[in-house]
């Protein structure tokens, strides 16, 4: 609809609506976030005074292959650099989540009596694997036998509360001390493909080997810091763990002829490695791709007879928040050195032959492309390795190696490998992510077993940059606004702040929301610049720190110089959705007081209206005038538009009193469009509106979200053209996760889809149709006695 407004009245502002109570999408988080202080400052640095624990370790352990089982001794010399004095200590036992009556067995639920008893479709009844898990685990006899715990010989006085243990010291420990203690202790391996996990063993039936990948597997110092004071939360599987950095001294006996990758390097190497291995181990470090250290036929030689001997592997590891490794004699081995900057990597992957060719052909190229790409958003990669291992973890991360799972299918009959696109994808991705977890959490320390998002989703946000750099149009699962959508439209949400043990759509909340937040922020809010400068230097501040969620928060918006409260509060405080509808839109004119041109205008307007129905068919009445033209006056000719002498007048003396630019701005033309916005979802975004032109031409304005400041939930804008506007599109590129895009455009856009048309099936539950059905590999024979009847 097109109107008419005043020169003298072309001022608009936005409008507001106080039907309800005033909601406040833009107060400022300092009602939420903790008070910044020494430790921690109001700019998201660390403070002058910020401390944090460090533990050292010196672990003595050996692998049981037969019995599929581990047996221990450690030394830990724990530095109280905090400014509190200590009466005890927490150490984590993570190897007590598999005992039978744990917490996190004891917790578990059941799918519902309707699901058990009348399945819908298999995906309503209960899947083998889980059943085997349950009953698995009733047998099972996992968690920690610990030996001793003692100090100087003496015994130390401890209490395990399930997956936890506190050890009471003999005399307080005071700011700047240390203590050194010692544990004994041994555990039984579980089978990762039966009891789950983040580590375990593989048990191939072919050729009767198994692969060990084994983390989580020594007590571990649980972590102590200004905001949590200890952090003993029960390790119940979903929460993961937040550890002190310290250096590692390991030695690791296992059968002679395995294979080791392990956290840190390897001081050893002539005493555990062939000359030939040494020998193509050194050219790798220069090579341009990846030199095989043990190769397929080597492996395969390897599997077909178990040593009796065993050969110890000794690894050091320098400032590490956590240690783990890999063993078998299946291992496949391959390397290839990486120098860039400071960056000195030797990256190498270790899997079985059922891995490739998959794995030789992408692994350790993904590893090299993974520390390239999160080198330029955060800090040159400091560690000496990167390890990726195959075999039966998904996917999960420990510094400087991680487990990744996928491997291509091979067919039972013909023994034929083959992959899936998402099979390929998923294991170039799962690497990238699993590396890049030495950025977040392992180096950028943050607590996991509080906050998932923090080092899940800011990983996966980095793991899509990298992605995106692999190919063009490499399908990333996560990472653009419009995967997203159908989460933000569920009802089962908690907002990404949740505890990590309690979140709902576990991947949606703590991977995808985060990391989708994230580029939006990136490509819509901030712009790139901006962002990447404040992402970098919050990784430049936190590296080998704890940050927390408001040292995030406060950091980007520190170094980006814009105020996002607004944006945390929405995207990762709340539930809301992003859901902006264009209402309506109405066009004004300035009048240019000319009569000529403003009773054409009308005149125009007036033709444009449609005739009604009794008018049509009143124009074939025949008329008294037709038949007395005398009867004709001045106001048959002239009607309410035409222009008087008058009128001439009253412009003419208007335009006198004008100053030059109110001339000028009379006379521009412009077209003014009244457009009304509602903010549906809740989630406040900025207006990206793609305005089109009668003459085809089309652009884009950027509107900030603080439009919606003064009014959350409904404003007008007033756009102006040179041409006459005939469509308009918010968010065109679907750049901002809005969950209905049918109201995102004005005139609305018809949404296209699809309707099946299904044939009536009749006779469904045909019992003797489907009793008499021959059985497959019988011929016609009828499954009942046929000599019977």
């Amino acid at each position: 609809m097109r109107k008419t407004i005043g020169f003298v009245a072309l001022c608009f502002t936005v409008s507001a609506y106080a039907a309800e109570p005033f909601d406040d999408k833009f107060r400022q988080l300092d009602e939420v976030l903790p008070t910044a202080n020494s430790y921690r400052t109001a700019s998201g640095a660390p403070g002058a005074a910020y401390w944090q624990q460090r533990a050292d370790y010196t672990i003595r352990a050996t692998l049981d292959e037969a019995k599929r089982a581990i047996t221990g001794s450690e030394q830990i010399n724990y530095h109280n650099n905090s400014p509190d004095t200590l009466s005890y200590l927490w150490v984590q036992l993570d190897q007590n989540i598999y005992k039978k009556d744990s917490d996190a067995r004891m917790m578990l639920t059941q799918p519902s009596r309707e699901a058990w008893a009348k399945p819908r479709t298999p995906e309503d009844g209960y899947k083998f694997e889980g059943m085997r898990s349950i009953l698995a685990g009733r047998e099972f006899d996992g968690g920690y036998k610990i030996k001793t715990v003692s100090a100087g010989g003496q015994p130390l006085k401890y209490t395990i509360n399930r997956t936890m243990m506190r050890i009471d010291l003999p005399a307080p420990l005071k700011p700047g001390q240390s203590f050194a203690f010692n544990i004994d202790w041994s555990y039984n391996i579980n089978e990762q493909q039966v009891l789950g996990g983040r580590a375990g063993y593989e048990h191939f039936e072919d050729d009767k080997n198994d692969l060990f990948e084994i983390a989580q597997w020594y007590p571990r110092m649980a972590a102590y810091y200004d905001v949590m004071g200890w952090q003993h939360k029960q390790f119940l599987g979903s929460g993961e763990f937040t550890l002190e950095f310290g250096d590692y001294d390991v030695q690791l006996t296992v059968p002679a002829d395995h294979v080791v990758a392990s956290t840190g390097e390897l001081q050893n190497a002539n005493d555990v490695l062939t000359a030939t291995q040494r020998d193509r181990l050194a050219k790798a470090r220069t090579a341009t791709a990846p030199v095989v250290i043990v190769t397929q036929e080597e492996a395969e030689k390897a599997e077909k007879s178990v040593s009796t001997a065993s050969k110890t592997w000794h690894f050091k590891a320098a400032n590490v928040r956590d240690f783990a490794w890999a063993s078998s004699r299946k291992f496949i081995w391959d390397a290839q050195g990486f120098k860039k900057d400071s960056t000195n990597v030797m990256a190498m992957s270790y899997y079985p032959k059922e891995g490739n060719p998959l794995w030789g052909k992408y692994s350790t190229q993904a590893i090299i492309h993974t520390i390239d790409q999160y080198n330029k958003y955060s800090f040159d990669y400091p560690y000496p390795t990167a390890i990726s291992v195959n075999g039966p973890v998904g996917g999960m991360e420990y510094p400087m190696i991680s487990f990744n799972g996928p491997r291509p299918a091979k067919d039972k009959k013909t023994g034929a490998l083959t992959w899936s696109q998402q099979t390929k994808y998923g294991l170039i991705g799962v690497i990238i992510h699993e590396v890049g977890h030495n950025y977040y959490p392992m180096i950028i320390n943050s607590d996991e077993r509080q906050w998932t998002w923090m080092d899940e989703g800011l990983n996966t946000f980095v793991q899509y940059l990298a992605e995106q750099a692999w190919e063009d149009n490499y399908p990333s699962r996560r990472g653009e606004a419009r995967n997203i959508v159908d989460y933000m439209r569920s009802q089962n949400q908690v907002p990404i702040m949740t505890n990590s043990e309690s979140l709902l759509q576990f991947g949606n909340n703590a991977y995808a929301k985060p990391a989708t937040g994230l580029n939006i922020l990136r490509e819509t809010i901030l712009g790139r610049d901006l962002f990447d400068y404040a992402f970098k230097e919050y990784a430049r501040r936190w590296k080998f720190k704890r940050p927390t969620p408001a040292d995030f928060f406060r950091t980007m918006e520190d170094a980006s110089g814009t105020d996002l409260d607004w944006f945390w509060r929405g995207w990762f405080y709340t539930t809301d959705a992003v859901d902006i509808s264009i209402d309506g839109i109405s066009e004004y004119g300035v009048s240019t007081k000319d009569p000529e041109k403003e009773k054409a205008w009308k005149k125009a307007q007036k033709d444009a209206e449609p005739i009604s129905i009794s008018e049509q068919r009143n124009k074939a009445l025949p008329k008294r005038l037709s038949e007395h033209p005398e009867l004709k006056d001045f106001y048959n000719e002239h009607d309410e538009f035409t222009v008087t002498n008058k009128d001439r007048n009253t412009y003419a003396e208007a335009i006198e009193k004008l100053e030059p630019w109110e001339k000028k701005l009379l006379d521009q033309g412009k077209h003014l469009y009244l457009v009304d916005f509602s903010n549906v979802g809740g989630m406040v975004m900025p207006l990206i509106l793609e305005v089109e032109l009668k003459s085809g031409k089309k652009y884009i304005e950027r509107i900030p979200a603080e439009v919606w400041r003064y009014s959350p939930k409904k404003i007008t804008k007033l756009i102006v053209t040179d041409e006459p506007m005939v469509s308009l599109t918010q968010d065109p590129y679907w750049e901002t996760a809005d969950i209905d895009t049918s109201n995102n455009a004005w005139p609305r856009k018809v949404t296209q889809s699809r309707m099946e048309l299904f044939k009536t099936e009749r006779d469904r539950n045909n019992l003797m149709r489907d009793y008499n059905t021959p059985l497959k590999g019988k011929g016609d024979k009828s499954s009942k006695d046929s000599s019977s009847e």
